[in-house]
């Protein structure tokens, strides 16, 4: 293969490209051309990181330990921290631990905290002094909380400086760190009194005192605050990162935006995880017998629930017997509800993981999706209803009864089915949030079991009734 590109840019995408059909190839191409792959980890890191999830575990930690460790680090942070997990172990551990030492401290407590103790134990004792304690510092809090998502790397003053003095002391921290979005001012115990608003900094007059430009009071989470809290936050106030300090105001970090954004997409795909009964950490990474643990007891739950439903048929077996028609028909109606259900559920669990399902508007928003379930409803039982009907008389279906009478059965059920399901959708979650649950946790379990015992058991029950 050969490549005369102009620039890394340009050498990123074709070999992207070629990587998603000849991974060997562009591995291949790297080794025999470093200077390139060294100058592409350097101007992109994050095409870099693109290029070396494409190829096997092996070539990826080749040359990932070919690069400076500035470099190595900036590439790792752009990689999903349990896929780079995956890739470090085949890394070199003196070339992993310089990579780790150059990271951000909350990068490389992602990174590190995907991997097993051991492997935690043997990385830490290659690091440096400073990097590993400031790894281990981040790691006593949970993940999803506002200690596991800041950032240590910020900028504070002393209450005590004056204005001018302020402006000369930002620059010299604009050479130390990289994100001056917020300066943040403490007091002699490091507790937090303000945040720097830098406008009213610099129009302010030299020898004024620093309490005079700083905003008061401002928002801040402590490190054990949620991290759906945390984006609330931030959303709210249009902030672009929010201070954490300890229970006695005692400044330690701040979460950024890109870590707002992370935790929100990390928040959404754990309630769709969640809401199916897999496990809201797992990953197609994870370990077998992890994710063994994390499915497992929800599927077991599912089996019960499932002997429910095939109890309610069980009972009807004379009636199926004498119309074998319902048989085939008894899926359709409980699938009819399985999907309004489920439409309902997703609606509302999206809603309330952005906070917009207030208590006092629980009641108004179940009669508005009874009401949806109605409509939706009324539609499907003449649709249904008219196709049932049509495929009797075609003798397509087979049945003893009346063409007619077979397809009342179905509008009715099917009607009954979907205003059942979608307000069950919406209800469940809310029924999970007032116990004190996850309003996701295995909600579509329990949709399903409602919408096949209603589906199977409704059907059969106004077919006994009708026929």
């Amino acid at each position: 293969m050969r490549l005369r590109l102009r620039s890394p840019r340009q050498l990123a995408k074709t070999l992207l490209a070629v990587a998603r059909r000849e991974p060997e190839e562009v591995a291949e191409y790297l080794d025999a051309n470093i200077e390139e792959w060294e100058a592409l980890a350097e101007a992109a890191p994050g095409d870099a990181a693109d290029v070396l999830e494409q190829l096997e575990e092996d070539d990826a930690a080749r040359l990932l330990s070919e690069l400076e460790p500035v470099d190595a680090a900036e590439v790792l942070e752009e990689i999903a921290p349990e896929l780079a997990a995956e890739l470090i172990e085949h890394v070199p551990l003196g070339d992993l631990a310089a990579a780790l030492n150059e990271m951000p401290g909350e990068a490389a407590a992602d990174l590190i905290d995907e991997l097993d103790e051991d492997i935690q134990e043997d990385v830490f004792a290659a690091m440096t002094d400073e990097a590993e304690q400031g790894v281990r510092n981040l790691l006593v809090y949970p993940s999803d909380s506002a200690g596991g998502l800041m950032t240590t790397e910020i900028a504070a003053l002393p209450l005590g400086l004056t204005t001018g003095e302020a402006i000369e002391r930002i620059r010299q921290l604009h050479d130390e760190y990289e994100d001056l979005s917020y300066v943040y001012v403490v007091n002699d115990h490091n507790q937090l009194q303000g945040v720097l608003s830098f406008r009213d900094l610099v129009f302010k007059r030299p020898g004024s005192p620093l309490a005079d430009v700083m905003v008061a009071d401002p928002v801040v989470v402590t490190t054990h605050t949620d991290r759906e809290q945390v984006a609330d936050l931030c959303q709210r106030y249009h902030l672009f990162g929010i201070p954490v300090t300890d229970q006695d105001g005692i400044l330690l970090g701040m979460v950024t935006t890109d870590a707002v954004i992370e935790a929100v997409q990390d928040e959404a795909t754990e309630d769709f995880a969640a809401a199916v009964g897999a496990g809201v950490k797992e990953t197609v990474y994870s370990d077998v017998t992890e994710s063994f643990r994390m499915r497992a007891p929800w599927l077991v739950l599912n089996l019960f629930l499932a002997l429910v439903v095939a109890f309610v048929i069980e009972r009807q077996t004379g009636l199926i017997s004498r119309e074998p028609v319902l048989a085939a028909l008894m899926p359709v109606i409980a699938l009819l509800g399985g999907n309004g259900g489920n439409q309902s559920l997703a609606v509302m669990i999206r809603s309330l993981a952005t906070d917009d399902v207030p208590r006092a508007r629980v009641p108004g928003i179940l009669a508005r999706q009874a009401g949806v379930g109605l409509l939706n409803g009324l539609l499907l039982a003449v649709v249904a209803a008219g196709l049932t009907y049509l495929l009797l008389g075609t003798e397509v279906f087979q049945s003893s009864s009346e063409p007619s009478t077979v397809a009342v059965v179905v509008a009715v059920a099917a009607l009954a089915n979907l205003v059942i399901a979608t307000v069950s959708g919406a209800a469940i979650p809310l029924l999970l949030r007032r116990l004190g649950q996850d309003p996701a946790l295995a909600s579509s379990i329990f949709v399903t079991l409602i919408t096949d015992v209603v589906g199977f058991g409704g059907f059969l029950l106004v077919a006994g009734l009708l026929l």
